[in-house]
């Protein structure tokens, strides 16, 4: 790391870790809140981004039953904070992994399977931490709870699931070294000592707007680089549980990874330039402007699957077998990639059964057949799929 960018930060200090040619040079941010000047430009983001959060909010607290539109939201968002980090799985190959399959048969070549177990463990990451929530505030062993689920399983024993880093870790370029790399977060010591102001800021009474402490929180944990592996989702899914944590969303229903990922290197860049030069400003404008879209277009995907099942319940409220039709419907807003044997198996039906109700479903093309088997067949709902991709 080039000690030269970093020594006039106001952020934090670059300090010089092991002697002789062992010598490296790392990065230590200052604790939490920095100075930073509300300007008027500011000020408007804050507020553009606070009004399309609390549209967000008064449509999930509206939500006849907001939890059949919450898993679309959640596995869109394991999808986009995975592929951040360079994940191949699409939304569609994770439905058809959890399902059985590890891909969808003739649309695409099939996705490594360490990919879409790692997108699947963000899902189980997330779906764990917001249970949790009811019985451990956000903390750091919280934080360590999330990433056991999140590294479960995947890509060695190295990622030391569910704990901190006892060695020095580094961002940079495919096998470079610690005095080649972009950014060396702090060592281990006053990684530890970095990481109980993280917490204690967590748990601190602020005057900051609650928007502008979770850009704060979102960049001091990734300076921080607390873990092995997994730094950057647990980051961004710790912005999504916040949120929820502190009752700005009734329902996890805002994920900015999508934003990140559509300006990934601005992201990156930003998140640079608060360690190197100081540049809160604009990063929390980034941050501001990433919520308001984001929460924008939560509003608009929400309503569409609103509107999709509202229509299908309509189709099919009288008809015969309302019953199981109106069930498979609805199931499907939850998991829109089904197999007929755990069909019959939910609904505690015959596979006969189960099959018919899919085969009208396909006939009214509300789903698609995909494998063109007579057997271990796979049912897809492309508009759930379009709408949350």
């Amino acid at each position: 790391m080039n000690p030269e960018l970093f020594k006039d930060s106001p952020s934090g200090r670059v300090i010089q870790v092991g002697q002789g040619e062992i010598a490296y040079w790392s990065f230590v941010p200052n604790p939490l809140p920095p100075m930073l000047t509300f300007d008027s430009a500011l000020i408007r983001l804050l507020s553009d981004a606070d009004r399309a959060l609390g549209e967000l909010a008064g449509l999930g607290r509206a939500l006849p039953n907001p939890h059949l539109l919450i898993n679309p939201f959640i596995r869109r968002e394991a999808v986009l904070s995975s592929r951040i980090e360079g994940t191949q799985t699409d939304l569609a190959d994770l439905y058809a992994f959890e399902a059985g399959q590890l891909a969808l048969p003739g649309l695409k070549p099939t996705p490594a399977h360490a990919d879409a177990r790692e997108v699947l463990n963000y899902v189980r990451a997330l779906e764990y931490s917001l249970e949790r929530l009811s019985e451990l505030p956000i903390s750091l062993r919280f934080i360590r709870e999330t990433h056991a689920r999140l590294m479960e399983g995947v890509r060695g024993n190295q990622a030391t699931p569910g704990e901190f880093r006892h060695t020095q870790n580094w961002i940079g370029a495919p096998g470079c070294t610690l005095n080649d790399a972009t950014y060396v977060p702090p060592p281990v010591v006053e990684m530890s000592a970095a990481l109980d102001a993280f917490e204690k800021y967590l748990h601190a009474q602020d005057e900051l707007p609650p928007l502008v402490r979770l850009a704060l929180i979102h960049y001091q944990f990734e300076a921080v680089h607390p873990f092995i592996d997994g730094n950057g989702r647990i980051g961004r899914l710790l912005i999504s549980l916040l949120l929820v944590h502190w009752n700005l969303l009734p329902l996890p229903l805002l994920y900015l990874s999508a934003f990140f990922e559509q300006h990934r290197q601005d992201y990156y860049d930003l998140l640079m330039a608060v360690s190197t030069r100081g540049a809160w400003h604009e990063w929390v404008s980034f941050f501001l402007r990433g919520v308001a879209e984001q929460a924008r277009d939560a509003v608009v995907r929400a309503k569409h699957l609103q509107d999709l099942q509202s229509r299908w319940r309509s189709k099919y409220q009288r008809a015969r077998g309302a019953g199981l039709l109106l069930g498979i419907v609805d199931e499907l807003f939850n998991v829109p990639v089904l197999v007929p044997r755990q069909v019959a198996k939910k609904f505690r039906v015959s596979h006969q059964s189960a099959m018919q109700v899919l085969r009208r479903l396909e006939h009214d093309e509300i789903l698609k057949e995909i494998t063109g088997k007579q057997r271990n067949r796979l049912f897809v709902a492309p508009e759930i799929i379009q709408i949350s991709e």
